[in-house]
């Protein structure tokens, strides 16, 4: 009866890997390209790895992916998203403020507030959820069918304000600070109703803006403000007010991906599930030393109490009314997003 099932199961993972092995007999292996703005450090990375590791793996050898970090082949979000639609680039990864140079309505990711926790993120950002499936279908739309959103992983963990000045306990305490933002209206437009002036400063500019009082405080992740040294040019008051997650949007070249069999697709999107996982856990862990060095080096953390964080969110509810009236697409991506996270919340509540 063993020897009966055992052959069984063989018979079964053989017929079940045909495909793909036919896949590779029939030809060369198929190379994809992947690439991310960033370094072997960051958690952009640790998913491109558990992707690849996966994606070679169940596809028996017939896909291969090869990796280029840092600016080998797109020098920001706008290059890479336009390298992968003229077919250039196969993989690569946005923050929202790149994407949305090209796709505005990708903003949604930076209006303030309307996600809680990691949990209610990480499930709204799940394959099939009404959010992911307007998101998906609107690149599409919007690229002409040349981009193919995969999956939102987690760059960096949460935007939270951050400064050189003093420490922020409700936005009365940001007024007249000079807030870098990068170019995307939503976030200036978030800073202008916090009483704030955004002030768009270039990444590799910032450290020496912080330290020439060009600009006085950030939205950043602790990651990064750690890995880019922050404190050394002055950045020593951070509050934990969460108003952003920091999403990351992993994009496809749709001609490529549909020229694929059905069964590399499948493997295509499990590999992506693997890389956004990975993305979500690495910034919690990577978190915990870049919060310890932070104080060690004399900074202040400050956690903002229920009500003050309500009152974050109450001086900057104007920037949705602005998003969806200013924003092409900008209402229907809001209310899928919003649809969603009443969802996910109803459904966590009743667990918890």
């Amino acid at each position: 009866m063993i020897k009966t099932m055992t052959k069984s199961l063989m018979v079964a993972a053989i017929v079940a890997a045909a495909p793909l092995a036919a896949a590779w007999a029939g030809g060369h292996a198929i190379n994809l390209r992947a690439t991310a703005n960033s370094n072997e450090n960051d958690e952009d990375y640790d998913g491109l790895i558990v992707f690849k590791n996966y994606v070679e793996q169940a596809s028996n050898g017939a896909l291969t992916i090869e990796i280029f970090m840092g600016t080998q082949l797109c020098s920001n979000g706008t290059e890479c998203l336009q390298g992968v639609a003229g077919g250039d680039i196969d993989i690569a990864i946005s923050t929202s403020g790149g994407f949305a140079t090209v796709l505005p309505f990708a903003q949604v990711l930076d209006l303030p507030y309307l996600m809680a926790d990691d949990r209610v993120a990480e499930a709204a950002m799940a394959a099939g959820t009404e959010f992911m499936t307007t998101m998906q279908d609107m690149t599409l739309e919007g690229s002409g069918d040349l981009v193919r959103l995969m999956t939102i992983g987690n760059t960096g963990g949460w935007r939270n304000f951050a400064n050189t000045q003093r420490r922020v306990q409700g936005p009365g305490d940001l007024a007249g600070l000079k807030i870098r933002t990068v170019v995307a209206d939503l976030p200036q437009e978030l800073v202008r109703a916090l009483g704030a002036s955004p002030t768009p400063i270039s990444w590799p500019e910032l450290f020496t803006s912080f330290q020439t009082g060009v600009v006085e405080g950030s939205k950043n992740g602790i990651t990064d403000i750690m890995s880019m040294k922050f404190p050394e040019a002055g950045l020593q008051y951070l509050t934990l007010d969460g108003h952003a997650y920091m999403g990351a949007l992993w994009i496809m070249n749709n001609p490529k991906y549909q020229s694929l069999s059905p069964e590399l697709q499948r493997v295509l999107n499990d590999g992506f599930y693997q890389l956004q996982q990975a993305t979500f856990a690495s910034p919690k862990r990577k978190s915990i030393q870049a919060y310890q060095d932070f104080v060690a080096g004399g900074g202040d953390i400050y956690v903002p109490t229920p009500d003050e964080k309500a009152a974050f969110a109450e001086a900057a509810a104007p920037v949705y009314d602005w998003f969806k009236e200013n924003v092409d697409g900008g209402e229907r991506i809001f209310n899928a997003l919003t649809s969603t996270v009443a969802d996910v919340e109803a459904e966590l509540n009743a667990v918890r």
